[in-house]
């Protein structure tokens, strides 16, 4: 449900699209963020972008690299570097688990999508394996066949739409 309103439903403020191109996501996973004031309100704006970010695991914590959030222009002096490292909030249990995905079998985990959820920002991080350069161009020749069948199927052989 994704809803523009006050409050509740979620609001998608950024996407990766490069990362679903790159990695064949495996799994996903919803994550809280520790945030100062003037990094939500710069969110809330939509002035966050997550291109060329990673999650990794330093200790039994995890953080978010390379996220940037513009800089709110009401703060004061005291507002926020924009991309800092962010510490990502999950429980124990789904930190060990993907730690053991990803030194045992070369799993990365990539930001996928950064929204609002109930008020609160979210960041959905993706477990993922990188993509060969063949299978881009394969996963390229899928899609641009299916135009084209689609396209048969809308114009038939006439060339007016049916």
């Amino acid at each position: 449900m994704v809803e523009n309103g006050d409050g509740g439903g979620i609001q998608i403020k950024a996407t990766n699209r490069k990362a679903l191109r790159d990695y064949v996501i495996e799994d996903r996973m919803e994550a809280g963020m520790v945030l100062l004031g003037s990094e939500i309100k710069s969110i809330r704006a939509g002035r966050a972008n997550l291109r060329d970010s990673y999650a990794a695991i330093e200790g039994a914590e995890v953080f978010v690299h390379g996220m940037h959030i513009s800089p709110y222009e009401q703060a004061s002096y005291f507002g926020h570097e924009p991309t800092r490292p962010r510490k990502l909030l999950l429980h124990k249990d789904e930190i060990k688990r993907l730690i053991g995905k990803i030194t045992e079998k070369g799993y990365t985990l990539v930001p996928l999508k950064l929204y609002i959820k109930d008020g609160k920002a979210k960041l959905e991080l993706g477990l993922a394996r990188g993509r060969r350069k063949y299978d881009k161009r394969r996963q390229i020749a899928e899609r641009e066949a299916e135009r084209e069948m689609s396209r048969a199927v809308r114009y038939g052989r006439s060339g007016a739409i049916k």
